[in-house]
């Protein structure tokens, strides 16, 4: 069992940047992949990113490629996603996850929902324009 609980969000305008942060509890952080999730209003929960157990393999959304990093800190237990030029349309509540996939399964694996066990409650992002 591991526990994750994000945070950073906030109410921030169009072109800004934010970094948030996911921190885990119970089971070895270092044994979960991790990804960030986001659901807007009436949507689907997307994927927004994902990173393996020792952080050398990352997948993203097409539409975050290039804005958003997301990165881990096994000694501190915390994934992180950094954002910038952050838009309106990215405006959702962020959930990070946890996962016990292979690391070398594929974008298509880290990438859905399914793949994931432990899911944190999210933290509000909203961008104005």
């Amino acid at each position: 069992q591991v526990y994750l609980e994000e945070s950073g969000g906030g109410l921030v305008q169009a072109g800004d940047s934010l970094r948030l942060s996911c921190a885990a509890s119970g089971h070895t952080f270092s044994s979960y992949v991790m990804g960030w999730f986001r659901q807007a209003p009436g949507k689907e929960r997307e994927f927004v990113a994902a990173i393996s157990r020792s952080g050398d393999i990352k997948y993203y959304e097409d539409s975050v490629k290039g804005r958003f990093t997301i990165s881990r800190d096994n000694a501190k237990n915390t994934v992180y996603v950094s954002m910038s030029s952050l838009k309106p349309e990215d405006t959702a509540v962020y959930f990070c996850a946890a996962g016990t996939v292979s690391d070398y399964s594929g974008s298509y694996t880290y990438s859905r929902r399914e793949s994931y066990d432990y899911w944190g409650q999210g933290t509000q992002v909203t961008v104005s324009s």
